[in-house]
């Protein structure tokens, strides 16, 4: 399948980061930002002083270096942080942040086959995706010893053989190549499993997005030619809505209603000039932020004069600017909103009233793009005054970092 980059490339990021670039890859260039979407956040030291806002507090606690290659992909799951590389290599990390020299001790998980592109964690199961078109599924046999066992490699083979004889089953993806349906044809390129763990969620660079059963890993549905280029982000709310970012510079929202065997698509989102690489849902589902190679976060909020039924859905209410590169990645917690760039930085946004969004920190100190974060909250260090949060940033460098952020409260 031949596609264009979601974004062009620059002789200065291909030098520096040859092998990162594919054919679909994010590219580390930006595009103009967009003229016509108004500001939310304003970063001057003015507006600071004359809104009397509290200072954020943030310092790196740990460098975790153990990865060769680029850093792709980080999940958090209780103490232990994992992170997936470009040669393959998945590590776990003890996350303790009341003793950051923990966070150096790491163990080789698995080595799989393609750069890992996302990893998600179910109970006692770990998901990863991989740029060779396959997802892998690893048993977590031991809490203490943290040791691991391959279960499976979707699509399985019984999926497979049951799919293999029936003529209704293959799919076009190529001008002179048919496959089944269960197969992705592409990098694997995002994953996101169901609020109550019983569905895994795959988004493709071959256009697709496909839904797994998590206890047998049966392949239920696939939506083929879901965009008109590569899937680079999804994300889930709880209510079964379903967002697809692509090079193709749309958000896609789709939804299973009551009844119904296949997603149907509810909504298409058209703000950015650019290709979109990253998705992050707020935790009840009103406000969903895109991150693309136009270097800003569109905010996009339900609108709640419309029926969703009919399509209308979210709406642009603004954009947050600051980055000077293309957003590579966004993760959230609690209320803040976690940004990754080629620029090497990660910002933390908080929105305030209204529609009013600050940036309390720019974070500093990767050598190379910042291409994955997770976070969670660190209740060890938070008080009656503040909210602490641990953010983790994975980057070209082949560093991971740990950041601690201390948050005044809301009033």
């Amino acid at each position: 399948m031949s596609s264009p980059l979601p974004c062009s490339s620059d002789k200065k990021s291909q030098s520096d980061y040859g092998h990162f670039h594919s054919e679909h890859s994010p590219s580390l260039s930006s595009q103009p930002s967009l003229p016509c979407v108004p500001s939310l956040a304003s970063q001057s030291q003015s507006y600071r002083q004359q809104q009397q806002l509290p200072l954020t507090h943030h310092q790196c606690i740990s460098t975790l270096t153990g990865h060769s290659s680029y850093v792709f992909s980080l999940s958090l799951s209780g103490k232990y942080l994992y992170s997936g590389s470009s040669t393959k290599e998945i590590r776990v990390w003890n996350h303790d942040p009341s003793n950051p020299d923990l966070n150096h001790h790491n163990n080789i998980v698995a080595i799989g086959d393609g750069g890992v592109k996302s990893i998600v964690i179910s109970s006692n199961k770990l998901f990863s995706a991989h740029q060779d078109n396959k997802i892998r599924v690893w048993q977590i046999e031991n809490d203490t010893n943290r040791k691991y066992k391959r279960l499976a490699t979707l699509p399985t083979l019984s999926d497979r053989v049951t799919k293999l004889l029936p003529t209704n089953n293959y799919v076009q993806v190529r001008r002179h190549r048919k496959s089944t349906w269960v197969h992705h044809v592409d990098a694997v390129s995002a994953l996101a499993l169901s609020s109550d763990g019983s569905l895994l969620y795959s988004a493709s660079w071959d256009r697709t997005f496909k839904i797994w059963r998590t206890s047998d890993y049966k392949c239920l549905e696939s939506v083929s030619n879901a965009h008109e280029d590569a899937i680079n982000a999804i994300a889930l709310s709880n209510n079964g809505f379903v967002y697809t970012g692509s090079a193709d510079k749309k958000i896609k929202v789709w939804k299973k209603f009551c009844g119904d065997k296949k997603h149907s698509l509810v909504d298409t989102l058209e703000k950015h000039q650019s290709g979109i690489n990253a998705l992050a849902l707020s935790s009840d589902g009103s406000t969903l932020y895109s991150g693309a190679c136009d270097r800003s976060i569109v905010v996009w909020e339900k609108d709640e004069t419309g029926e969703v039924e009919s399509g209308s859905h979210m709406v642009v209410v603004g954009a947050l600017r600051g980055h000077t590169k293309a957003i590579l990645c966004l993760t959230m917690v609690s209320d803040l909103v976690c940004s990754g760039s080629a620029d090497k930085t990660i910002r933390i946004w908080r929105r305030g009233v209204g529609r009013s969004y600050s940036c309390l920190a720019v974070l500093e100190g990767h050598k190379g793009p910042v291409k994955c974060l997770t976070a969670k909250a660190d209740n060890s260090t938070s008080s009656s005054f503040t909210s602490s949060y641990i953010v983790y940033s994975g980057s070209l460098d082949c560093d991971i970092k740990g950041w601690q952020i201390s948050v005044p409260l809301l009033t």
